[in-house]
Parts: structure tokens; sequence; C-alpha cells
């Protein structure tokens, strides 16, 4: 279950300073997709208190990680990271089931799900 999402230990160590300054501690990372941009699915990130139902639930570098089953198929193999440099820092995202993504970097398809395109 943890090849489902990778996760650098610098993306880890970035996610869980945001989780203390945001008040989160305790709270797991949610990685989705969602439909949009100009590719038709984004990714998402965020906290939540708790899994739900749908949810396939792992551990890495001392985070607890929620994916929805639903998406479990397009994120499967993906690699998150977070990349320092004199310009500032972000997450960059590693899909290895993306077979296009459109200039603005953050939308994408796969072979099996096309989204819902929107214009960047």
């Amino acid at each position: 279950m943890s090849e489902l999402v990778k996760i650098s230990e610098a993306a880890a160590l970035q996610i869980k300073d945001m989780m203390k300054q945001n008040e989160e501690e305790g709270a797991l990372l949610r990685v989705a997709v969602k439909g949009g941009g100009c590719s038709g699915l984004t990714y998402g990130m965020g906290f939540v208190p708790e899994a739900e139902e749908n949810d396939l639930v792992f551990e890495l570098h001392g985070l607890q990680v929620v994916v929805n089953k639903d998406d479990a198929a397009i994120l499967d193999g993906t690699q998150i990271d977070y990349k320092q440099s004199l310009m500032g820092g972000g997450f960059t995202i590693d899909n290895p089931n993306a077979i296009a993504t459109c200039g603005c970097g953050s939308s994408f398809r796969t072979a099996t799900q096309t989204g819902t395109p929107e214009e960047c």
C-alpha cells in the first residue's frame, strides 16, 4: 500500500511544518484528484481530521496519508517532492500515469481518465 503514492523526505518535512503552522498536527494528508484544469484533471492536497469510508490509509515518513479508492488507479506510482531554490520552494508531482499535461503544470490526464477540461 505504501507504494501507491510516494512522498519524499523533503516533502514530508515541509508538510509537517505546514501542519504545525496551521495547528493541524495529528491531521491526515489527503492526496486527491479533481476534475478541471486545461488537461482535465488536477491534483489536490489538504489536511483532514479523519479518513472516510472509501479511503485507503497508509503512512509515509511519519505522515498519515489518505487517498480515495476512486483516485487510487490514477495516483498509483505518483511521487511528491518538495524543491527549494533561491526563488522559493514548491511541491512537484510526478505521475507516471499522466499522458498529457498543460503549460500551467498543474493539470493532466491519463489514458483512461480525461476529467473535465477547462480554460487555463
